[in-house]
């Protein structure tokens, strides 16, 4: 029995509001409708209240992200699908045809593999990420388009065969200087994988090491796509030209999102 959004005989809405208000909770009110939509009765509502209320991130206590109208599986501890990388699945989905072969490396729960899949029917779609958590969440998610899952670190973690048959690769690969990482907000750096935030000294080591291996893997006329911040995005676009790639910079005023979008030559 799901719990009313109006009420419930424990806990009604309008003291969950206050309870999530009083925890910092920006949205309060729409928190509290999802989270009364999720519970199966009184007793797990206040529960899910609580462990909202203590910090953690809305999505780890309901279970699932809203990403481009998907709901995906997120457990805790996973890194949480930002709505802003929603940008970085449409840029995807605009270059990816019937029967393409998609990579999302740095896939965490798999959010921008789904969004593709969900759009593009008939893709060969490929994930990959380091995290044991992450990979298990993105089976979730990917199994039902038919997605495979590897866990290891980028290109180490894929099937040989896909080198130069890739036509969409996508990286959400981690862009935070280290030195930066401590001013996120505490649902990120206290709920969520370092791995998954770390960028290292400039924020683009692993952005670096996913552009030098894109044209082994790249067919031609293949495309790599990844978010960056828009502070980064002149300087790793030149490391990917650098590559033999041709590198454009597009970006959201509406979701604050930056994507460097590159392709391999015929």
């Amino acid at each position: 029995m799901r719990i009313s959004p109006s009420s419930s005989s424990s806990s009604p809405l309008s003291s969950i509001v206050a309870r999530l208000r009083a925890a910092g909770c920006v949205f309060a009110e729409d928190e509290a409708r999802l989270l009364a939509g999720s519970a199966a009765g009184p007793a797990e509502l206040d529960a899910m209240v609580d462990r909202r209320a203590a910090g953690l991130p809305l999505e780890h206590v309901l279970g699932w992200a809203d990403f481009c109208g998907l709901r995906v599986a997120v457990e805790p501890g996973v890194f949480v699908p930002r709505r802003r990388t929603e940008f970085l699945a449409r840029q995807a989905i605009g270059l990816t045809t019937p029967g393409a072969v998609v990579v999302d490396l740095c896939c965490g729960a798999g959010p921008v593999g789904a969004a593709v899949a969900a759009a593009v029917p008939g893709i060969e779609l490929h994930a990959a990420d380091l995290d044991p958590a992450a990979v298990r969440c993105a089976r979730r998610n990917l199994g039902p388009f038919g997605g495979r899952v590897h866990q290891g670190d980028l290109y180490d973690a894929l099937p040989g065969g896909l080198r130069g048959r890739v036509g969409v690769l996508v990286a959400n690969a981690p862009y935070v200087p280290t030195g930066e990482v401590g001013l996120l907000p505490p649902e990120a750096r206290e709920h969520e994988p370092l791995v998954a935030l770390d960028g290292g000294a400039d924020g683009l080591d692993v952005l670096r090491r996913v552009a030098a291996g894109a044209p082994d893997w790249l067919a031609p006329g293949g495309h790599l796509l990844f978010e960056t911040g828009e502070r980064q995005a002149a300087r790793i676009a030149a490391e990917v030209a650098g590559h033999g790639l041709e590198p454009c910079v597009v970006t959201s005023g509406e979701l604050y999102a930056t994507v460097v979008v590159a392709r391999r030559r015929e």
